[in-house]
């Protein structure tokens, strides 16, 4: 066989990027495969998405979750933070802002794992003392050529050091969370087993605690001294269905990070209806809000 027609059928090999990259314990959870510099702050990085997941999968598995795309974008940052703008590896990332849309009739689930292509654009990194210590990006997400959603993320990162200071001794060998009490029905929040919900009945139909389950392997991965982004974004998606289910699905979000969430102290969580296609979803712990998050409604 001439060697031309040899390399030209030599199958490309995709594997995912390390995972501590994308601040992940298990592979499975690691979605990037690569990534390639298109031009000064911008890259393309490429991805997988599983035909079935436990969260970030319909329950009946013909669509992807609009947070797996949050979930995308957020490790594509955090990859290119760390391999094109020399963020060490043992610096927490602490998430200020999160704004996402999503197009849903883009995002269903095909014969074969998906391989979509985030487009990320770094708009702004803030250094201190000659290392980055936050920035700014956007990400558009393209499926197959079509643009499935849009982002624009915005994040501090601190030294392990720093970190311990600024959370006071506050580890996950010191801080638990007390046992979650019993979840809204599946079916409420739009998954299929009681273990995914997070959001426990209240006084009102607009209010819930919020669960913390640090034994959940997608929103605790690995341990962690406070509730996650994911989880708190994975709530506001609950409260926005269980409190108006026939709005539509959620497909955007814009959401807020005002400080930790502690893991041993109650979250409580409110919905609000912004008109019509809005809601706005507001986590508070003892007399200080915590996340807030404006979650779009689209049409079934």
């Amino acid at each position: 066989m001439p060697p031309s027609r040899q390399r030209a059928e030599t199958p490309t090999l995709t594997a995912t990027v390390p995972r501590q990259l994308v601040h992940r314990a298990a592979v499975a959870e690691t979605f990037l495969t690569a990534w390639r510099r298109t031009e000064t702050d911008r890259f393309a990085v490429s991805a997988q998405w599983p035909r079935a997941h436990g969260l970030h999968v319909s329950p009946d598995r013909s669509a992807y979750e609009p947070l797996l795309v949050v979930e995308t974008v957020r490790q594509s940052g955090t990859l290119i933070a760390h391999t094109e703008y020399d963020v060490p590896l043992g610096h927490h990332f602490v998430l200020q802002e999160f704004d996402v849309d999503t197009i849903p009739e883009h995002l269903a689930v095909g014969p074969v794992p998906a391989e979509p292509v985030v487009d990320v654009h770094f708009v702004e990194v803030r250094h201190r003392a000659g290392r980055p210590a936050g920035a700014r990006y956007t990400a558009e997400v393209l499926l197959d050529g079509a643009l499935v959603a849009t982002a624009r993320v915005a994040f501090t990162c601190v030294a392990e050091s720093v970190y311990r200071r600024l959370r006071g001794g506050r580890t996950p060998a010191t801080v638990s969370a007390p046992p979650a009490p019993p979840g809204l029905p599946p079916e409420a929040v739009g998954r299929a087993l009681p273990a995914d919900v997070v959001l426990a009945p209240a006084d009102r139909k607009d209010r819930w605690r919020l669960r913390v389950d640090t034994a959940h392997p997608v929103f605790f991965d690995h341990p962690l001294d406070h509730a996650p982004g994911m989880l708190l974004l994975e709530c506001a998606r609950q409260a926005a269905r269980a409190r108006a289910p026939e709005a539509g699905t959620p497909a955007s979000f814009r959401s807020v990070f005002h400080r930790y969430a502690e893991l041993d102290e109650p979250v409580w969580i409110e919905a609000s209806d912004e008109g019509g296609t809005e809601m706005r979803i507001l986590a508070t712990q003892g007399e200080s809000a915590v996340f807030e998050c404006m979650v779009g409604l689209a049409k079934e």
